[in-house]
């Protein structure tokens, strides 16, 4: 399966006030643009305020892992590198994982302990524009 991240503005109510414009980032599991799309749509409709939901962009992503944690308020991207030693030839290899905890220690601590069987170096920890992670349904 695929990940796409997708933007998405529309109006949504944001408080006591007249409803605001907001802009959110979510990475969706599918197989197309139009797939993950519509999946998007059907997961903000019931804070769509008015109007139409437009979306900017949509591309598609890889990750090496999602570590989801149930209490996590935020995503982080950890950008690391992949170390494999074949015939004492040292290869390092690009990869990506998303963390989701309440700050970036909290994040860091739980990327080490998924990490401590893997031969890796990370290479920087950063906050994630992804407002959630819409896993498809099997």
């Amino acid at each position: 399966m695929l990940f796409y991240e997708i933007k998405v503005h529309y109006s949504r109510q944001t408080g006591e006030d007249n409803p605001g414009k907001v802009k959110e980032t979510y990475l969706v599991e599918g197989f197309t643009c139009a797939d993950v799309e519509e999946r998007v749509m059907e997961t903000i409709r019931p804070y769509v305020f008015q109007g139409d939901c437009e979306v900017p962009s949509c591309k598609k992503v890889q990750y090496y892992d999602l570590i989801p944690q149930a209490d996590g308020e935020y995503w982080y991207k950890a950008r690391l590198e992949l170390i494999t030693i074949d015939n004492d030839k040292e290869t390092r290899k690009p990869a990506s994982i998303l963390v989701q905890a309440d700050n970036m220690l909290e994040a860091l601590q739980t990327l080490k302990k998924h990490l401590a069987s893997v031969d890796c170096e990370i290479i920087g920890l950063a906050k994630s524009p992804v407002m959630d992670v819409i896993r498809a349904t099997t």
